[in-house]
């Protein structure tokens, strides 16, 4: 039997994951011994240090000569992990921020634990982008969702915060249940957990195993696609959200997604995508049930959102629509003719993350000066927090997908991309929801500018809160407008013979 070790001189490949566990264990002994009387705020900081510190250990391990393998290739040291450890890290910082001057001790009664718990999950999702063996994966899933249990628990007064943490807990085991029993058939089959190994079997399997083969993959698909809150497995999403407290929602629409997505875009490609499946269609038929569940996700979220009138459900289903978008360039599977799938699907993510930062910390503005979530708080807000209303037209603009912004050109490249691989249908689709989304996108900047009958309460922005909302209004146009370059540098730093193929 073949021995598996891990050596001294590995660890200084998982500096990232190893920073935010020494941060983590020092910020909640320092929690313990800080008397009650002092501000929590300073735990706040430190965990943003600490989450700086492990994002520059991700950069310097950027673009090496080649992709690492530990454990046996169970963890990965790639580009892939590298840029979706950056997405993590990033989104969970901007989290942190916004909190500092958000989160209340008469609301949340443990703050200390509230902020450096973001260590973790953030440790979770960057295990899951690395994972190239199934039990690194359930590992890192199991982390970040339990962690995300306690998250949205946070405020142990709230009804709804616990009705919500209450069914994220219940359906959140039901689909790591299911994700561990699609799994379990695959180890069965195979007689390995590695991802590598079982997908240069697969093949061979096929003609002997191909109903448990299907079995499999629905499982996984399921499991996934709750975590993505991707429709027909959405149905969480709404209640959690409006549940949580906001920065949490953030993180959940955000951080949490973006994890499922790095984990099915490896798992899923490795697993089936570069192995030829000779004589079968099974191959085509896991990448179009993929398109399949894009295309509901994209007409559920647009149309459910028509009629939200809470923020926190709109956004929520917001988010389910744009899951469908980042399945489709997963659904157009690598192929002769087109290379740049995990190119589109990541420019997408990026501006997916700073639209969806932006408009939560907006949000957050709007909840602290009227004490709800309500669509309703952003009337007149142009004549209340002028300032504040211009930067959130920039963010509702990149998320409607309006020329010049980030989220334009993120749908654009994607849109081409299925037209390049013919996938017409599913591409028509995402232009045709796309425009569905104009309806309640810019009924946020009608309540804005076209409400009169407002009650004027005071709007303050906070100095973390402003500079959040800007630096992401500023981003999502930047993104806009050399989104060639940011695209050109993608492709340089990620290769799909160095950092995909682990066979």
């Amino acid at each position: 039997m073949e021995q598996i070790r891990l050596y001294v001189a590995d660890l200084v490949h998982l500096l990232p994951e190893l920073s935010l566990v020494a941060t983590a264990i020092i910020l909640s002994l320092l929690d313990l011994v800080l008397p009650n009387r002092l501000s929590r705020s300073i735990i706040g900081w430190l965990t943003l240090v600490g989450i700086a510190i492990s994002a520059i250990f991700v950069i310097l391990q950027l673009n090496p000569e080649e992709a690492i393998g530990l454990l046996n290739n169970s963890y990965r040291v790639d580009d892939f992990s590298n840029l979706l450890k950056l997405f993590t890290l990033v989104g969970t910082g901007f989290v942190v921020l916004m909190s500092l001057s958000f989160i209340k001790e008469d609301a949340i009664p443990h703050v200390g634990e509230y902020y450096y718990f973001y260590l973790p999950a953030a440790l979770g999702a960057m295990i899951m982008s690395s994972s190239g063996d199934l039990i690194t994966l359930y590992v890192g899933l199991e982390l970040l969702s339990i962690t995300s249990y306690l998250l949205v628990a946070m405020k142990k007064k709230d009804n709804k915060s616990n009705e919500g943490a209450f069914k994220y807990l219940v359906m959140g085991g039901i689909s790591s249940a299911i994700i561990l029993y699609g799994m379990s058939f695959l180890y069965g089959m195979v007689g390995s957990s590695n991802l590598s190994q079982i997908g240069a079997a697969l093949p061979s399997l096929v003609t002997a195993y191909e109903p448990l083969l299907y079995v499999a993959f629905f499982m996984l698909l399921a499991g996934f696609g709750f975590k993505i809150a991707a429709a027909p497995f959405h149905s969480w999403a709404p209640d959690v959200y409006q549940g949580a407290p906001t920065p949490v929602t953030a993180f959940l629409a955000v951080v949490s997604k973006g994890a499922g997505f790095a984990i099915l875009f490896r798992v899923f490609y490795v697993l089936f995508g570069f192995s030829s499946f000779e004589n079968s269609s099974f191959q085509s038929d896991v990448f179009l049930a993929i398109s399949v569940m894009a295309a509901i996700a994209m007409v559920t979220g647009n149309f459910i959102a028509l009629k939200q009138t809470n923020m926190k459900r709109l956004l929520a289903y917001s988010g389910i629509a744009n899951a469908g978008y980042l399945l489709v360039p997963i659904g157009t599977y690598f192929s002769g003719t087109h290379y740049a799938n995990f190119s589109e699907f990541i420019f997408y993510l990026i501006a997916y993350l700073f639209m969806n930062i932006g408009a939560f910390a907006v949000l957050m503005i709007i909840e602290q000066a009227e004490g709800h979530t309500e669509g309703k708080g952003f009337a007149g807000l142009y004549y209340r927090a002028p300032i504040t209303a211009v930067a959130m037209v920039l963010i509702v603009l990149s998320l409607a997908g309006i020329p010049l912004s980030g989220g334009f050109f993120g749908k654009l490249y994607i849109i081409l991309g299925t037209m390049q691989t013919q996938h017409y249908w599913l591409g028509s689709l995402m232009i045709a929801t796309s425009v569905v989304s104009f309806y309640y996108y810019f009924g946020i900047v009608r309540q804005m500018f076209m409400r009169s009958d407002y009650e004027p309460a005071e709007i303050k922005v906070s100095i973390p809160l402003g500079i959040t909302v800007w630096l992401c209004a500023l981003i999502s146009v930047a993104l806009g407008v050399v989104p060639h370059l940011v695209l050109k540098g993608i492709e340089a730093i990620f290769t799909l013979t160095k950092d995909f193929l682990i066979m």
